[in-house]
């Protein structure tokens, strides 16, 4: 159980604390931490780095330029840092990167970034990927999310902190979802999706504002206030969004963060010319 098989270079590659089982293969120029646990029958490339005290369940590939961060958990099945499905693809060396504190559950799959999207995908942190979730080419993901059973991520999809995607639900490419969203379940996303608010439906419309997921993080009652009047603005007194822009940028003057998280995030998201959920 804790004997090291494959192409290794123990003394320079892997840590002395980490157990890999002897059905494993780890290539040679894999970097491996300290306290790493890689159970039965995965294959590390050599190109790969993993953070202290991750764990790899059974049967987790991990191929690329890719990085992953300390206490994660991995989950059997799982295949990282792949050749992304992007017909434009053609070897380029691109990358993946993953963040700390993840639970990546079973026959999830995540793929390298593309040279025209940038280069890279990369995971933030204390994120929950649930069974079969795919994560394309280039997305980037925040902080804290959830993505339930069997959500698929389109390439070049940007994810805020904070936002749940129920189970079956799809994200079209290049689509942006601000923080603190939660999308409801078998949901099919595609245009922007501004903070703080509910959408559901394919294709999802708003419901509303997340009240409960602000709440559980803390959100005080005036906060509250000031997201339930963007909303107003955004979406319930018949505005053009040129006009409700306007009219947003208007209460920042009072330097009001969450509006501010609003604000930026459309000026953002308007680079990419997917449109805004209304």
């Amino acid at each position: 159980m804790c004997s090291y098989s494959g192409y290794l270079s123990i003394d320079e590659m892997i840590d002395k604390t980490a157990i890999i089982h002897s059905s494993s293969i780890i290539e040679e120029g894999a970097v491996i931490g300290q306290n790493v646990y890689i159970g039965p029958f995965c294959c590390i490339g050599s190109n790969v780095k993993i953070g202290s005290k991750t764990v790899l369940k059974s049967h987790v590939v991990i191929n690329g330029n890719t990085e992953i961060g300390s206490d994660n958990q991995i989950f059997q099945f799982v295949t990282i840092g792949e050749e992304n499905q992007d017909l434009k693809y053609h070897g380029e060396i691109t990358k993946l990167k993953i963040g700390y504190g993840n639970i990546i559950r079973e026959c999830c799959t995540i793929h390298r970034g593309t040279v025209q999207g940038g280069g890279e995908t990369i995971i933030g942190n204390g994120n929950l990927f649930m069974v079969n979730t795919h994560i394309a080419h280039d997305c980037l993901l925040g902080n804290f999310c959830v993505l339930a059973n069997n959500v698929t991520l389109g390439g070049h999809v940007q994810i805020g902190d904070y936002v749940t995607v129920g189970g079956m639900s799809a994200v079209h490419q290049f689509c942006h979802i601000g923080d603190h969203v939660m999308v409801g379940g078998c949901s099919g996303i595609n245009r922007h999706v501004p903070p703080f608010i509910i959408v559901q439906g394919n294709h999802a419309i708003p419901y509303g504002v997340n009240i409960n997921g602000l709440k559980r993080r803390g959100f005080d009652k005036s906060s509250l206030n000031i997201i339930k009047n963007a909303y107003k603005i955004l979406y319930r007194e018949g505005k053009s969004l040129e006009k409700a822009k306007k009219e947003l940028s208007l209460l920042q003057k009072d330097g009001n963060k969450h509006i501010k998280i609003i604000i930026d995030f459309f000026e953002n998201s308007s680079k990419f010319s997917r449109g805004f959920i209304r």
